[in-house]
């Protein structure tokens, strides 16, 4: 009998919930960073913006661990995954740098490497953002590592990297942070999801999971994502996990119906680009001006970030797409890939 983890047959489908969280969480980091949420004193820009992160992050890890569990080339995961981020991360690193009027050799080199979130951290302000896509990049670049020495198998190691991880910032109180070493427990959570949903870490844990309403969920979520809230931003990583992993099983039908509308699918094909495109303008003239003329200029921002994201995705970023598919292509005796994996993740991919 074939175990858990040796090879089969690429068998998952492409899951419309997923483009849902998705839009949802690029729709938070955008609102969290770009319009006034309530009274200045409820301070709940920063909540939502980490809502939308966290949950951003837990689509990274399941999908991306979703593609390994079914593929397990590392070859064609590092070249689909780089080709898919990279160009329009350097590109708007490039801009970013444009925008400062000037960058030190240092921060060109620990953005255009991806480790300006390390500390000493060499983000400039219109690329703070960037954090993620440091995070992102490295964590690909490890767990291509481990699945490289340890095979597929090194997969059942994740969840217990992700306890190490939030014990680590427990015992550092370091309920938010942009270091990798305290912040990828999100990514390790929704990678820990994806063997849960894959049945490696048996059918009780999943059967747990599928328990809860998601909706009943988001709320703890969103308080989780407040500093104000004792202990709870230590559980984010499970939380925003649990949340999508529930939805998966026992999801209300009308957010099924939600999630395919075209809007939606929408705004989740373009959120990587929206993502890296907002932050920008947001420290260009676009974003600049006393509290009045800056709200004031908030629809041109709003429209030229969607605008250049609508460029990006469907003219400079496809191009980069195909290529990594034409280097990686399969022999014609490999079954195809379906709506997931490389070609779910240009929809359900990431929002940087």
């Amino acid at each position: 009998m074939q175990s858990s983890w040796e090879a089969r047959p690429a068998s998952s489908r492409h899951l419309p919930l997923l483009d849902g969280w998705r839009a949802l969480s690029i729709a938070f980091v955008l609102a969290g960073h770009l319009l006034p949420l309530g009274p200045g004193s409820w301070r709940l820009n920063a909540p939502v913006a980490a809502t939308g992160m966290v949950i951003f992050f837990t689509l990274s890890g399941f999908l991306i661990t979703r593609f390994l569990i079914e593929d397990g080339d590392i070859r064609r995961f590092l070249v689909r995954r780089l080709l898919r981020i990279v160009p329009l991360a350097w590109l708007g690193m490039l801009l970013a740098f444009a925008v400062s009027g000037g960058a030190s050799m240092d921060q060109i080199i620990g953005n255009l490497l991806f480790a300006a979130n390390l500390p000493p951290s060499t983000l400039i302000p219109p690329g703070a953002h960037f954090w993620s896509l440091c995070i992102e990049v490295q964590f690909y670049l490890t767990i291509a590592l481990l699945v490289a020495i340890g095979g597929r198998r090194s997969l059942l190691l994740i969840p217990l990297l992700c306890v190490a991880i939030t014990v680590a910032r427990i015992y550092w109180q370091q309920p938010m942070s942009i270091v990798t070493w305290f912040r990828i427990d999100e990514i390790l959570a929704g990678a820990t999801l994806a063997l849960i949903y894959e049945g490696w870490l048996g059918e009780r844990v999943r059967r747990l999971v599928a328990m809860p309403s998601p909706l009943l969920i988001f709320p703890l979520l969103l308080a989780s994502a407040d500093l104000r809230t004792g202990f709870l931003p230590y559980l984010r990583p499970y939380l925003s996990a649990l949340m999508v992993g529930a939805s998966l099983y026992n999801a209300p039908r009308w957010l099924h119906e939600l999630c395919q509308k075209r809007v939606v699918t929408y705004v989740a094909q373009t959120s990587y680009a929206l993502y890296v495109f907002h932050g920008i303008f947001a420290n260009s003239w676009l974003g600049a001006g006393d509290t009045l003329i800056k709200y004031l200029k908030r629809p041109l921002l709003i429209a030229v970030t969607v605008a250049c994201a609508h460029l990006s995705t469907f003219h400079y970023e496809r191009r980069w797409i195909s290529l990594g598919r034409r280097l990686t292509a399969r022999t014609p005796q490999t079954p195809l890939d379906g709506a997931t994996g490389p070609d779910a993740i240009t929809v359900e991919g990431r929002i940087g």
